[in-house]
Formats: structure tokens, C-alpha cells, sequence
């Protein structure tokens, strides 16, 4: 599926259709180049399942951790400072990926040999005209 952001004040309309289209995946990899909006549509995406607090980029501590209004977990992973496996085992990765939580991953390419199976990935993609292409 693919999904267009023209324009930043379409991201709430966009980040809706999203999690109506991903049929409840909870476990979500996000591909895309330094500076496409990863992060900005993350933030929107935890917005529209409830997180209260305020989302921010986990890439110095790798994992922020949050909670809807319904006291759910959600785990946002930045793989980025990633430079060996061994980090993600050491982070005990698979208590995060493998439980009934969110677990929203940018730069997942750092860790893919150790993602689940079936985690949904989502790519974006940014146009010379600043059009976003959100395909899954």
C-alpha cells in the first residue's frame, strides 16, 4: 500500500489511514533516508494509539519507551548508534520485539537479522518537491 503526504498539516490525515491500513501489526520497521520524517511520522502515529508523553527521538538512548491512555506500552527503537548486534542482545531486544507491545524501529537495517519475522516495514520516501511516499 501506498500512502501521500503533500504537506505537513496532512500528517494527522495521513497517520490515520496508516494505523486503519496495518490491521493492529504492533510491530513496525521504518526505512528511510537521515531527514525524510521518520521520526515525525512515528510521533504522529503515537498520538493517534494514545501515547501520552512526549515522543521524542531515541537516538542517543536507542529505546524511548511510552504509554497510551489506555496504560499500554509502546517501545521506539533508533538503531542508528547501532554498530554490532551484540548491543541489541546486551539492550535485551527480544523482551521488547517479541512481547504484545508497540515496537516502532528506525534505521531497523542496523538489527535486521534479529527483527521478527513478520514485522511490518514502511518506507519513506521523500520527492525533489517535498512529497512523501509512506509505502507498506
Amino acid at each position: 500500500m501506498k500512502l501521500i503526504l503533500t504537506k505537513l498539516e496532512d500528517l494527522p490525515n495521513v497517520a490515520s489511514e496508516f494505523i486503519k491500513s496495518i490491521n493492529g501489526q504492533k510491530k513496525i520497521a521504518f526505512y528511510g533516508e537521515m531527514g525524510v520524517g521518520k521520526t515525525t511520522f512515528i510521533k504522529e502515529i503515537c498520538r493517534h494509539i494514545g501515547v501520552m508523553e512526549v515522543v521524542t527521538s531515541p537516538t542517543f538512548s536507542i529505546i524511548n519507551e511510552y504509554h497510551t491512555e489506555n496504560n499500554e506500552e509502546v517501545y521506539h527503537f533508533d538503531f542508528y548508534r547501532i554498530n554490532k548486534l551484540e548491543e541489541l542482545f546486551d539492550l535485551g531486544y527480544e523482551d521488547y520485539l517479541y512481547s504484545p507491545h508497540y515496537c516502532l524501529i528506525e534505521w531497523p537495517e542496523k538489527g535486521e537479522n534479529v527483527l521478527p519475522e513478520h514485522i511490518l516495514k514502511v518506507t519513506i520516501t521523500e520527492m525533489s518537491d517535498g512529497i512523501r511516499f509512506i509505502e507498506f
